[in-house]
């Protein structure tokens, strides 16, 4: 059974250093080419993406204010529910019985024909509610080897910016992919980079961003997922921050550390995975990690621990809202 929130004091982590300097550029693509011939392990300190790239997210103002929303996924067992579950309207009320400002509307639990008069209703719905649209969450896939079906997810990512677009949410949780077992890293990488960057400038046309999440695959660890990210000029396209999901390494708050400096969003969760083993989280520490980057934005709790949601989520809030002040 999962533990209930400790009461952890913010702790002080530095994060690796991040080089701003445009001599570094050139310095950094080599790095970066030895990272996917397999010769390198590049941390974020050497990394230094550069502000050419169109990095936002590196341009932060100091101190960063935290704020705190709701993944729709932490109630996913009655979002799925056809009767006598809870739909997304009836999360905004949840939302608001729990005196959180933010909601992140999960894609995959919205009707399948989403309409104008649907989008439109529920976004007067938050209003009237006094919470947030947070951002958004869909599935997709940017590393698999057929065009065709890379074209597709595109597609409906566009049309996913479109409805997030109206609905006045600021970013999107992105997923690349996994690496096809014949395929190689680079190719792989390349396809990714390609993909997000087509995404990047139709999100730029729409004034959204789009967060790339460490999600296993060629993000499981921060290396992966910098590398990419280095190679995307959308200046739209950041890091999606999730705490809980480096699973392969002895580390994971190291990990957070490299990608704080570039997220664009951030979703927390109550359990660590160092080398896979479940532990809970330093709520306090991954708070931390985050200021330290001066990041400002919204933080979604995304519940995902095997307590039933209705009873832990209340206690999770209240503990992170201790947390962030």
């Amino acid at each position: 059974m999962h533990a209930t929130p400790s009461s952890s004091n913010l702790s002080s982590c530095t994060p690796s250093s991040t080089l701003t300097n445009r001599r570094e550029f050139v310095r950094r693509t080599a790095m970066m080419s030895a990272f996917a011939a397999g010769t390198c392990v590049v941390p974020s300190a050497v990394l230094g993406l550069d502000s050419q790239l169109g990095l936002d997210s590196r341009k932060k103002v100091s101190p960063g204010r935290l704020r705190l929303s709701l993944s729709a996924y932490s109630l996913r067992s009655l979002l799925t529910k056809p009767s006598d579950g809870m739909d997304l309207f009836q999360l905004v009320d949840y939302c608001h019985a729990h005196d959180v400002a933010g909601v992140e509307l999960t894609s995959y639990y919205f009707p399948k024909e989403v309409t104008t008069e649907y989008l439109a209703e529920l976004k007067y719905h938050c209003h009237r509610r006094g919470v947030s649209i947070s951002g958004g969450a869909i599935a997709n896939d940017f590393c698999q080897r057929d065009p065709a079906k890379i074209e597709r997810d595109i597609e409906h990512a566009i049309r996913w910016i479109d409805h997030y677009s109206f609905l006045g949410a600021p970013v999107i949780r992105i997923f690349a992919g996994t690496q096809p077992s014949e395929d190689s890293w680079d190719a792989t990488i390349q396809r990714c980079m390609a993909a997000c960057n087509k995404l990047g400038l139709y999100a730029e046309s729409k004034g959204m961003l789009l967060g790339l999440e460490n999600h296993g695959g060629v993000t499981a660890k921060a290396e992966g997922l910098l590398q990419i990210l280095g190679g995307i000029q959308s200046k739209s396209v950041g890091i999606n921050f999730d705490s809980g999901n480096f699973r392969s390494t002895p580390d994971p708050y190291q990990e957070l550390e490299q990608i704080a400096p570039y997220a664009v969003n951030a979703q927390l969760k109550v359990e660590m995975f160092p080398n896979g083993k479940r532990e809970e989280a330093d709520i306090g520490r991954i708070l931390s990690i985050l200021r330290t980057a001066n990041y400002s934005g919204w933080i979604a709790l995304e519940y995902e621990a095997e307590e039933p949601p209705l009873t832990a989520i209340p206690k999770w809030l209240e503990a992170i809202k201790k947390l962030i002040g």
